[in-house]
């Protein structure tokens, strides 16, 4: 597996504590070129079983930028390899689409979040209702898998909004879709204003409901076709970050890279490691497989927690199948897992 990030965009949004910029966008150049060195310096497998290419905005690379990427990734991928990459509604005109398509990438994710126009303003998206429809219906006509993310329980929300965004989703055919609860972080500017959020538990009950009335629910907030990347990370497979601020991981180590673009282009393979005990990949295993649809292995559990995960099981809160202990429902895992390691 392996992670490109890609730190540019165009816009900041007033939810976003991703590691992206809007004023950085001279240093695309160097940044390419950084990120050649880096991949140069990993120990790569000989074919991905996945890249996704994230942000920040990809799409505000022009098609020359990804061009010369897929000319060094091109050895290391093959036809089983999926390919995903973010884009914006803003960013992605037909030309674009289909010059991405060309290179070798079968899936895309667009960062919609809603159709109704004043949630957008709301939220400090830079796009429209009709430019997202635009840019989601040329896609379907390109790609065959498409995603797109929709942002529930903030404060302008109610039932008549969401069920209008998802049935606006389905409507368009796209084959996956991604559902965030809204959440207030340090660094953006919703932190100055966190009454932005609304906490309403059944609210947020009710649409995974609706979303699960036409797609598979596979991950706490995945429906759909499995995208191969997303699920790699919930069973914890090795992955390479490349880019400002990406992980890593392989084994029993995270690995990071600079935050910082400037100091990630003057010293692209530098390397932040930090090493996880066994609880901590326990700990990890636990909550990721109670997360998904993964599940836990009930060999990696003591005597003590298999027990209690068998509890579950008759209390009708886990189901157990071939050795694994699934999640009856993914909205439980975390006070799920806090009682198995307890």
């Amino acid at each position: 597996m392996l992670y490109i990030h890609i730190p540019f965009c165009d816009s900041k949004c007033f939810y976003c504590a991703f590691n992206s910029y809007t004023t950085k966008n001279h240093l695309k150049k160097e940044y390419f070129k950084a990120l050649n060195t880096q991949f140069q310096n990993e120990n790569k497998p000989n074919k991905f079983k996945s890249i996704f290419i994230g942000g920040g905005t990809p799409s505000v690379m022009d098609l020359q930028f990804y061009e010369t990427l897929f000319e060094i990734l091109y050895p290391y991928i093959d036809k089983k390899t999926e390919i995903s990459i973010e884009a914006n509604p803003n960013s992605t005109d037909i030309n674009w689409l289909k010059g991405i398509r060309n290179f070798g990438v079968n899936r895309i994710s667009f960062g919609v979040q809603s159709f109704n126009d004043e949630k957008l303003k709301f939220l400090g998206r830079n796009h429209t209702k009709e430019t997202a429809l635009i840019s989601i219906s040329n896609a379907i006509q390109i790609f065959d898998n498409v995603n797109l993310d929709l942002i529930y329980s903030t404060k302008v929300d109610n039932k008549p909004l969401l069920k209008n965004d998802l049935d606006i989703a389905i409507s368009l055919g796209v084959s996956h879709i991604s559902a965030y609860s809204l959440t207030i972080e340090k660094g953006t500017e919703f932190y100055k204003t966190p009454n932005n959020k609304k906490n309403d538990e059944n609210l947020e009950i009710w649409f995974i409901n609706e979303i699960k009335k036409y797609f598979k629910q596979y991950e706490i907030s995945n429906f759909g076709k499995i995208c191969k990347h997303n699920l790699g990370y919930w069973q914890l497979n090795n992955y390479i970050g490349l880019g400002s601020g990406a992980v890593g991981f392989k084994d029993n180590k995270r690995f990071y890279t600079y935050k910082s673009v400037e100091e990630y282009i003057k010293n692209p393979t530098f390397k932040k490691i930090e090493n996880l005990t066994n609880f901590d990949l326990l700990e990890e295993k636990i909550l990721l497989g109670l997360r998904s649809i993964v599940g836990i292995d009930e060999n990696i559990l003591n005597t003590n927690q298999k027990q209690k995960a068998f509890n579950l099981v008759d209390d009708n809160k886990l189901t157990y199948k071939n050795n694994r202990f699934y999640s009856k429902d993914f909205l439980l895992a975390d006070a799920i897992s806090l009682y198995i390691l307890d």
